[in-house]
């Protein structure tokens, strides 16, 4: 598709595209946009109320469990993908020293982003006592939605634009992986990172407002 569109294809060349699809392969696991169902089943068996009376927030404390998790797979299931591509094709190498610091910001923001979106999913086990359904919608649309699939930038620029600006998912996956193949200018990367704090902040407060009502719709039901 890049060479039949003269050698590029949304912005990105063959070397970009391929470097886009190892790393992605890799950051998967580190984001974990999949198969957290923790906070879920222990609502589910009741073995939340174990968690609030911790004297840690139940959101930072399993924002904290989230984070090491990540740290592992970046070790783990991160770096063996990232060495194996450049081995069988030809990938994109960064080639300024701000992308370093710059996409290690973006994959830790994503993490973050990613934790608050699933806590939510996870959350919605207070009211609904399974939350199957809203894991299934999740599974079903975060890929597609976060750039895992395909970038997002493959799409007319109205829908990607609004992507960005109006939901989360992009900077789930589609930010960090245009930072590390160096897609756009430098100051326009940093303008994605900042929208990635922007959600990464908003979710973050939006568990802590899930979590709130949900403690006093246990306090009415446990009496």
């Amino acid at each position: 598709m890049a060479t039949g569109a003269g050698g590029r294809a949304a912005g990105y060349d063959p070397a970009q595209l391929a470097t886009f699809v190892w790393v992605g392969q890799g950051l998967l696991a580190v984001v974990g946009l999949w198969g957290w169902t923790d906070l879920a089943d222990r609502i589910r068996t009741g073995d939340i109320a174990t968690d609030l009376l911790r004297p840690v927030h139940p959101v930072v404390g399993y924002l904290a469990t989230d984070l090491g998790r990540a740290a592992y797979a970046m070790l783990t299931r991160f770096v063996p993908p990232v060495l194996t591509g450049p081995i069988f094709f030809d990938v994109y190498l960064p080639t300024r020293w701000q992308t370093a610091p710059l996409f290690l910001a973006s994959a830790v923001l994503a993490v973050v982003a990613s934790f608050g979106c699933r806590y939510l999913v996870n959350a919605t086990t207070y009211w609904l006592a399974d939350a199957r359904g809203p894991l299934l919608l999740w599974t079903l649309y975060s890929g597609v939605l976060a750039g895992l699939y395909f970038p997002l930038r493959f799409l007319p620029d109205w829908a990607s634009v609004s992507l960005w600006l109006a939901t989360p998912f992009p900077s789930l996956m589609q930010t960090p992986l245009d930072v590390v193949v160096e897609r756009d200018r430098l100051p326009v990367q940093a303008g994605l990172v900042g929208v990635q704090v922007v959600w990464a902040v908003l979710l973050l407060f939006a568990c802590h407002l899930v979590q709130r009502r949900a403690e006093r719709r246990l306090v009415v039901q446990g009496g």
